[in-house]
């Protein structure tokens, strides 16, 4: 590790607690690539390299869930050889990843509609999250065929469905019981929600879970993402006064 991000790691951990879970939207992969002449895939391969980069830089600081937006249910409408390469690419990382992420104590965890992804790319992910399920050092999610709308869509189905079963009455549904539908029921909402290659919107992600995250947009593409980088958006989240909607007197 250089001698830069030594240095602002130490800052981070000078100013205390750090935020429990950390989200990030992964964006400017296509960007990277279109400014060297190359083509999107070549974006998404180089990515690979910020997704250790941010977990590694989760492990030092002590963040407990990391949790990154992969690809969403609006990707599917990419072009056919983009879908191919950027699933080859998740078969790719889970097999050269996965040792590494067990050996390091990281849980990994795919959430979203996994139904949809080729049958060699769902079982490299049961394999992934099988093989890691006993880390207790970071839990990582990887959004994948993920939509925040259709995973509330989903929350009020299974809530409907126990209206239906007179298990639950409708005036009685609380925003626990909301929360204990989502692919993230076991992981506290996200503090921290950062954004690459400087984009001013959230993507559909997490809308429910963010409620009162910080958010933090940085105008560096995913690919050139380091732990640099993960640092100074930590340094930002600590900075801030977190109210919650409340004041003090």
């Amino acid at each position: 590790m250089s001698t830069v991000p030594s240095t602002l790691l130490d800052q981070v951990r000078q100013h205390g607690a750090v935020p429990t879970h950390v989200a990030i939207i992964m964006d400017g992969n296509g960007r990277w690539a279109t400014e060297r002449g190359l083509g999107r895939p070549a974006g998404h391969h180089a990515g690979m390299a910020s997704v250790r980069e941010a977990v590694e830089g989760c492990l030092a600081a002590g963040v407990q869930v990391l949790t990154l937006f992969a690809f969403s249910q609006e990707n599917w409408q990419r072009p056919p050889a983009e879908i191919d390469a950027l699933m080859a690419l998740l078969e790719e990382y889970i097999a050269k990843e996965a040792n590494e992420l067990r050996a390091q104590g990281v849980s990994v965890r795919m959430l979203g509609d996994l139904e949809r992804l080729s049958p060699s790319a769902k079982a490299a992910v049961d394999q992934i999250e099988q093989s890691t399920a006993g880390g207790t050092n970071l839990a990582l999610n990887v959004c994948l065929s993920y939509s925040a709308r259709a995973e509330l869509v989903r929350a009020m189905q299974h809530l409907g469905a126990r209206v239906a079963a007179g298990t639950l009455a409708p005036h009685a549904i609380t925003e626990q019981d909301v929360a204990a539908e989502l692919y993230t029921a076991a992981w506290p909402d996200p503090d921290l929600i950062i954004r690459t290659s400087g984009e001013m919107r959230v993507s559909n992600f997490l809308l429910w879970q963010m409620a009162y995250a910080e958010l933090h947009v940085t105008p560096v593409l995913w690919p050139d993402f380091t732990r640099e980088t993960f640092y100074v958006a930590l340094l930002d989240f600590l900075r801030r006064d977190r109210r919650f909607g409340r004041v003090t007197s």
